[in-house]
This record gives structure tokens, C-alpha cells and sequence, in this order.
């Protein structure tokens, strides 16, 4: 039996990756704001989980620990902060636009001791930032990390709004990028156009992932398309499969088309298999992890 770990989840921001923490012998609950000890050094985070215990495959030990629970005064802190990161901004924009830098700022963010001022950007290519670099040293006096981020992240920072009329799932509630497949879509009998399956990232919609697992057990329950099944009007092949109402539809053997129920046909349930998409259809395919 593998070890147990007692573990606190911690998240820095409203949509960020919830990370594990060591409570000590702290009270510590769900909504609690506390100072955690990171890679970046101290951080103000809010807890999004109660104290649990996990398995060590869940965690990359050793933990970090609480420091202890933050404070009005540090709520101020980060605060301040936050208005400085606005002004950190709009410095850098200006140097950027000095030194012609084809590149496009997103976010500026602060640890919360000010050790070190993050500014998050999008490129078409890399950029060679070593002046930006001083000229923002000189201003801000502490560490500076420009990092570049794909246009998922660029989605994320900026939000909006998704063909389904709701606030961007990436800028809203979703924590973390999975891996999205151009499978996904055909498992669904979405229609593998851009215009359809992409989302304002210009990516492959998030939301093709939520419902993937599902449409993968029901058509296991369908027979596969291509084959041929008996029906109330001789044996037919299968050239689509509708989901939703349990219908199949067929070509005949004198050439005619038929929609029939599922109840209505005598067939081999397709089972589980492997989605095959065409070399045109690879080239929609988007991994997300390497954006």
C-alpha cells in the first residue's frame, strides 16, 4: 500500500492550477488565505481544498510547507500589489514600443515579497528582449522574467466569450490545459471545419474534451459504420450513426437510403475502437501541450 500524505490544495489566482502544500499543524480550510513557500519564494495563496490525505503518485515530494496564515496586513500587501502590477504594465509597454519589439504584453505580475516581476507576452517568433530586459531592471529594481506563452495562455488571460455565448471555460473555471485531439470531434460526428471546432484562440475547442469519454461508450453500443446490418427492409450498410435519437441510417441493397431505430436492426455492436482520422483531417490536430 502505497504512503499517504496529509496535503492542503493551494491556488494563486481564480483560475490557476491548485497545488499541493504541507498544513503543518495548521487550522486551515477551504477559502483560508495563507503564505506558502514556492519555487518563486513566498506567495499569498488561498486554499481550495480542506486537509486531505493523498497518495504519493499525486504529489512531487518533498512538500512545501504552509509558512502561516496571511494576515489583513498581507492582504493589503497583495493589494498593492496588484495596482503596481498595472502601472509595471504600462512601463514595460512603453519600452517595448521603444525598442520596436514584435511582441505583444499581456500581464505583468509581482511575487508577493516584490522579489521578482513577471510579464507574460505573446510572439510570433523569439524575440531578443536583453535590452527591455536592463532598461526594466533599472526601473523596477528587482529580478525581471519575461516568459513567452502560447495563444491558449493569451485566451486565458484576456477571456471572453465562446460560440456558446458563456465566458471563456479557460478564463472562467478551467485550471488546467488537457490534451485535445481532432479525434474527439469525429468521435462526436462534429465536422472537422475550423470554423466549427476551434475556438477564439484559433485552437481546438476545450469543450470537445468533456464529453468525449461518453460518445466513446455510446457508440460502442452502435454497430460500426461501414458494416452491414439486417433491417425491416432487407440488409443494409451503415454510413452514419445518430446518437442522440438511436437511429441508424443505411444503403439498401437497390440503392435506396433507410433510417431505422436501433431496436429496429439486427446487428454487432461496433465495441470499443480507435478513432482514424485522414492526413487533411491530422493537419487540424492540435495538441495543447505544446502550446
Amino acid at each position: 500500500m502505497s504512503k499517504l500524505y496529509k496535503v492542503i490544495g493551494i491556488r494563486f489566482s481564480g483560475v490557476g492550477k491548485t497545488y499541493y502544500f504541507d498544513p503543518r499543524n495548521f487550522n486551515v480550510g477551504t477559502g483560508d488565505n495563507v503564505i506558502v513557500e514556492t519555487a518563486r519564494g513566498l506567495e499569498y495563496g488561498t486554499a481550495v481544498t480542506d486537509i486531505k490525505e493523498v497518495s504519493e503518485g499525486e504529489i512531487v515530494p518533498p512538500l512545501k510547507p504552509i509558512q502561516r496564515m496571511a494576515t489583513d496586513n498581507d492582504k493589503k500587501k497583495l493589494e498593492d500589489n496588484k495596482k503596481a502590477e498595472k502601472d509595471a504594465l504600462k512601463n514595460c509597454e512603453e519600452k517595448v514600443v521603444k525598442h520596436n519589439l514584435p511582441m505583444k504584453l499581456l500581464n505583468a505580475e509581482y511575487t508577493f515579497d516584490r522579489g521578482k516581476i513577471i510579464f507574460y507576452f505573446t510572439a510570433g517568433s523569439r524575440v531578443d528582449f536583453r535590452e527591455l530586459v536592463k532598461d526594466l531592471a533599472s526601473i523596477f529594481k528587482t529580478r525581471i522574467e519575461l516568459r513567452q506563452v502560447g495563444v491558449r495562455d493569451e485566451a486565458k488571460h484576456l477571456g471572453g466569450y465562446g460560440s456558446c455565448g458563456r465566458n471563456l471555460c479557460c478564463s472562467s473555471w478551467l485550471s488546467e490545459f488537457e490534451t485535445i485531439s481532432i479525434k474527439m470531434a469525429k468521435n462526436q460526428n462534429i465536422s472537422p471545419n475550423p470554423t466549427k471546432i476551434n475556438g477564439v484562440c484559433g485552437r481546438l475547442m476545450c469543450c470537445l474534451k468533456y464529453e468525449d469519454e461518453s460518445y466513446t461508450v455510446l457508440r460502442a453500443t452502435f454497430p460500426k459504420e461501414g458494416s452491414y446490418v439486417e433491417t425491416p427492409m432487407g440488409r443494409g450498410k451503415v454510413i452514419k450513426n445518430s446518437f442522440f435519437t438511436k437511429h441508424v441510417t443505411v444503403i439498401l441493397a437497390d440503392g435506396g437510403f433507410g433510417k431505422f431505430s436501433l431496436d429496429e436492426t439486427d446487428f454487432e455492436p461496433a465495441g470499443f475502437q480507435e478513432i482514424v482520422v485522414s492526413p487533411e483531417e491530422e493537419k487540424l490536430d492540435e495538441d495543447i501541450s505544446t502550446d
